[in-house]
């Protein structure tokens, strides 16, 4: 079975604890937005400038100036503030985020991460991305467990090109909750309907098991 996009977003939601600051990257880590716990005080910054970033808008409620950094619409809640993009980077840099969550293409079990461009292909730029796994305190991973041919995404090397070493702390996949730690990736949770065999298959850097491993709860 595994979990869709928006439980995979359900998972990352419960590692959000109380007065953190928390930037959400563009794709799955986006929906986070939408499933943090309740009687938490959490404030989501977006790096093209805005601090109170709230859940995405219903239809009534969408204005289209109103935008984060993957140019979806968005709220604010009370007591945002809106500023340009050097500010949001100067706070970046700066340290001030607590959690990073994005998404990857490609994460080693260094907790190397890949996830701004592949070669031959157009790309934008890299975005905040390198900044952002360069400065933020913790970065957890969305991201699937394989790509479309079925080769691992979890690696004991990236393919791709590098946007960020060693700092990668967690990655919550559709097959697993994975802590990245010396040795390769410790397997905390599988997700429902999944085996830790499936894992095993499915990962192609080191896997460390200890134990039973219990069911994600979403």
């Amino acid at each position: 079975m595994g979990l869709d996009k928006h439980g995979i977003a359900k998972r990352i939601a419960k590692e959000v604890k109380n007065g953190m600051y928390v930037n959400l990257g563009i794709g799955i880590p986006t929906l986070v937005a939408n499933y943090l716990p309740e009687g938490i005080e959490v404030v989501l910054q977006s790096e093209n400038g805005l601090l109170g970033m709230g859940p995405f808008p219903t239809e009534e409620q969408v204005d289209a100036d109103m935008i984060n950094a993957g140019k979806q619409t968005i709220t604010t809640l009370p007591g945002s503030a809106i500023f340009n993009s050097a500010e949001s980077f100067a706070m970046i840099r700066g340290e001030h985020v607590d959690l990073t969550i994005l998404g990857a293409m490609e994460v080693s079990e260094k907790g190397d991460i890949a996830n701004w461009k592949i070669p031959g292909k157009m790309v934008k730029g890299m975005g905040g991305a390198m900044d952002l796994v360069a400065s933020a305190k913790n970065i957890i991973v969305a991201m699937q467990h394989t790509a479309r041919d079925g080769s691992s995404k979890l690696l004991k090397e990236c393919t791709l090109p590098i946007t960020g070493v060693d700092c990668v702390k967690k990655i919550v996949t559709d097959l697993a909750v994975l802590e990245v730690v010396d040795g390769g990736f410790k397997l905390l949770e599988r997700a429902p309907g999944v085996s830790v065999e499936d894992i095993k298959a499915a990962t192609a850097g080191n896997l460390i098991i200890e134990g039973d491993v219990p069911e994600i709860q979403v």
